[in-house]
């Protein structure tokens, strides 16, 4: 039995509503008994099956920021989509608040697919995933567990258990590194079982050090200002529990992306301090049916919002080819 969730019924997103698709709020269940709950849109007067896609990201964000941006803009090309808050977070259930897992977030999207796969008005045949930023390594991770995703676009993608196992690129991969990390975060779950409660980590660091890397600095040009704040955005406000990264830090996410044999795409802006994690899995797929788009000029965040930068007539390419 589902979870019964607290949906706000206003549009409460950070980018307009379109006129040339029916939104409506939905609820799923992933097979660890955690609803989620996501934003459908449909393109107006569509009829008959269509292909389906699910969206989310970017990690620690809703699905009223760019998920449902890249969803409405996917609906309006003629496929029904679906942006959904992971587990733990936003409007989804799971308790404790604020958690990250590799299993549970993988899980996540292939229960995206068994909601997809049922509808009258879906082709169970034609079902793709597309994830943004840390749910970009995620959407990979399902590709390469359910071969009911014919598609999986990753944007600006984040191999979250890489950068927490090896910090920002790969500037604290020792042993020794990794076990202070570890001792850190195991006495804090002492701390949080006495105190019965989940200290949080912090999002978006506020006030923004005038030293901060760029790439901080886009994040709080996005998480912290009208652009793209949300009042249910943990990179927004508290961000996850400070012992998340466990999860992460001991189970590698893209193990056996090798085995994907369905197509991938991975969009990436040349200027992203993120971008080695896309060229090297790129690298690491195997077969004639991966793509590699790179922005000349973009950052990370660039692919989160800004349309004009984002590659949607390519995105749509690949899904008609390979759905």
């Amino acid at each position: 039995m589902m979870e019964t969730l607290n949906l706000t019924t206003e549009w409460d997103k950070t980018f307009a509503k379109s006129e040339k698709v029916d939104h409506s709020k939905i609820t799923f269940h992933n097979r660890y008994g955690i609803t989620l709950a996501a934003d459908m849109y449909v393109p107006k007067n569509a009829t008959g099956k269509l292909p389906a896609i699910a969206v989310s990201g970017p990690f620690g964000a809703v699905k009223e920021q760019c998920s449902g941006l890249y969803a409405q803009e996917m609906a309006e090309r003629g496929y029904l989509t679906i942006a959904f808050d992971p587990s733990y977070t936003g409007e989804s259930g799971g308790q404790p608040r604020y958690v990250a897992s590799p299993d549970i977030n993988t899980e996540d999207f292939c229960a995206a697919v068994d909601f997809l796969s049922v509808q009258e008005n879906v082709d169970p045949e034609r079902i793709g995933i597309l994830g943004i930023c840390g749910w970009g390594g995620m959407a990979l991770n399902a590709a390469a567990i359910d071969p009911r995703i014919k598609a999986t676009a990753a944007m600006t993608m984040y191999d979250m258990s890489r950068v927490t196992a090896n910090g920002y690129f790969d500037a604290e991969n020792t042993e020794e590194q990794r076990y202070e990390k570890r001792k850190v975060m195991s006495a804090q779950r002492t701390v949080d079982y006495r105190n019965d409660s989940y200290a949080l980590a912090g999002g978006v660091v506020d006030p923004l050090p005038e030293d901060a890397p760029k790439f901080v600095k886009d994040y709080f040009a996005y998480y912290k200002t009208d652009r793209g704040y949300h009042k249910r955005s943990l990179n927004s406000n508290g961000g996850w529990n400070v012992t998340s990264p466990l999860s992460l830090l001991n189970m590698p996410l893209l193990t056996y992306i090798e085995e994907i044999r369905n197509a991938v795409l991975l969009v990436h802006g040349e200027e992203a301090h993120s971008y080695y994690f896309s060229k090297d899995a790129y690298a690491r797929l195997k077969g004639d049916n991966k793509e590699f788009i790179s922005i000349p000029g973009a950052s990370h965040i660039d692919l989160y919002d800004q349309k004009a930068i984002i590659p949607f007539d390519k995105i749509e390419e690949f899904y008609k080819k390979n759905m």
